[in-house]
């Protein structure tokens, strides 16, 4: 038991590494950008106080945001997914498979469930003892069933899933706009620092207007660091601005959800427009925030195929106001039946235009899911 808790610890603990590194990189940008270009390089005051102003701003919200993304705890399905302690014992005593499958589609029959297995399975999980919400997950390495699960990443330690994802968004979004406008200012003195080098080297270096001090270290190492960056998040944020628009997790991109028709990678899509007020919300101010405006309460969904399931508007209209997901994570009480039906009430654009392809990289973090 002693060696199985030691090695739980060192797991929790190495967890934290990467985002060290995050935060490192972060600091010393904060350190290069401020003290050695705009105090130390930059002579005119006027391009110092614009660029600090726009600086701080930038960095403000990035931080906020990955903070966010960081310390959302994941959200978990609500008590009535779990069986109750007689079914849990009956499920537990029986051996085959179609007698426990049969104990939980009548624990499932008044829930608001719409997708099984590939083998037409009612979706449950062993670890959890728990029957699994539409679009939910189990996360191997936070060891909890997560709400419209999407992925574990590495670089926040968490997953990334229905209480967190909008913040993910605009954690990506603001680390992009930050890179870019390091990148962009720095650029005029990384090219006058480089050739600065370039000239001592040939030996052939007149007055110059830039101090030759330890800045220039700083200044070319930050062009490179926020380039890099740049490139590596654009093709990150653009696939989550695909899935978004598709109203797709990348765990549904690979395995479609599977309905009472069969699988369907658009099974969730309502269009464009309500897929992105799906994640940000219908009031448009808080968009660019990272404040919890997601509709919903994570446990039900407004399909495209609720057009050809009237079971799901009956079960939506009686449901109750969205209950707090999980032990310690709330969220905004609104009923269920309102956010479903702002999105399924104007016109009904169910089925999207033509085939799409299925030919999406799968980025940089890795997932765990069941």
């Amino acid at each position: 038991m002693a060696p199985s808790h030691v090695l739980k610890c060192c797991q929790k603990v190495l967890a934290w590494v990467p985002v060290a590194f995050i935060a490192l990189v972060v600091a010393w940008s904060y350190y290069a950008y401020v003290v050695e270009l705009c105090v130390f390089t930059i002579s005119s005051t006027a391009e110092k106080v614009v660029y600090l102003v726009v600086f701080h701003l930038s960095f403000f919200m990035f931080v906020w945001s990955y903070w966010k993304t960081i310390f959302t705890s994941p959200a978990s399905p609500s008590n009535e997914f779990c069986l109750s302690k007689a079914d849990k014992e009956q499920y537990e005593k029986e051996e085959r498979p179609e007698s426990q499958q049969e104990i939980l589609r009548r624990a499932a029959k008044d829930l608001p469930i719409y997708t099984t297995t590939a083998s037409r399975a009612i979706r449950y999980c062993d670890r959890c003892q728990l029957i699994k919400p539409d679009r939910c997950h189990h996360c191997s390495a936070c060891d909890i069933c997560v709400l419209k699960m999407d992925h574990h990443c590495p670089w926040v330690n968490n997953c990334v899933g229905f209480s967190n994802y909008k913040f993910f968004l605009l954690f990506l979004m603001y680390s992009l706009l930050y890179c870019l406008f390091v990148a962009a200012t720095v650029l005029q003195y990384f090219i006058k620092f480089w050739t600065l080098c370039h000239r001592k080297a040939a030996e052939n270096c007149p007055q110059n207007e830039l101090p030759d001090t330890h800045a220039k270290f700083h200044v070319l190492f930050l062009f490179f660091v926020a380039a890099m960056f740049f490139i590596s998040i654009l093709s990150l944020f653009s696939y989550h601005c695909w899935l978004v628009g598709k109203n797709r997790s990348t765990i549904e991109t690979f395995r479609a959800p599977t309905f009472r028709n069969g699988p369907d990678k658009n099974g969730f899509s309502l269009g464009c427009s309500k897929n992105l007020r799906e994640v940000f919300g219908d009031e448009k101010k808080y968009w660019l925030l990272p404040i919890f405006t997601s509709l919903g309460d994570g446990c039900n969904f407004p399909t495209r195929l609720v057009i050809m399931d009237p079971e799901q508007l009956t079960v939506s209209s009686q449901n109750e106001p969205a209950k707090s997901s999980g032990a310690n994570q709330s969220f905004p009480t609104r009923p269920l039946s309102e956010s479903q039906n702002r999105l399924l009430a104007s016109d009904c654009q169910w089925v999207e235009s033509g085939p799409e392809e299925e030919n999406v990289k799968s980025g940089f973090c890795n997932t765990f899911c069941a």
